[in-house]
């Protein structure tokens, strides 16, 4: 494990501080959990880029057409 040092503006810092025991963890745990939330979102959107440049407009067309053409569920009827 490494160490970092990261400067927080003040109200920020108390906020952590906060949200941290309201939960019962350390403000290290807090941060390095919402660090790694970041990171699996950014990661994704990454992934999901990667997915969507390879994908073909043929197969997307191919799979549309294959759901049912049904009236619209969501009047209430």
């Amino acid at each position: 494990m490494s160490a970092l040092t990261v400067r927080l503006p003040n109200s920020v810092h108390a906020k952590i501080r906060e949200l941290a025991a309201r939960d019962e963890i350390s403000v290290n745990q807090f941060i390095a959990s919402a660090a790694a939330e970041k990171l699996a979102s950014m990661l994704t959107i990454d992934y999901l880029r990667q997915e969507a440049a390879s994908g073909q407009r043929q197969d997307f067309e191919r799979y549309l057409n294959a759901v049912p053409n049904l009236p619209d569920q969501m009047d209430g009827r």
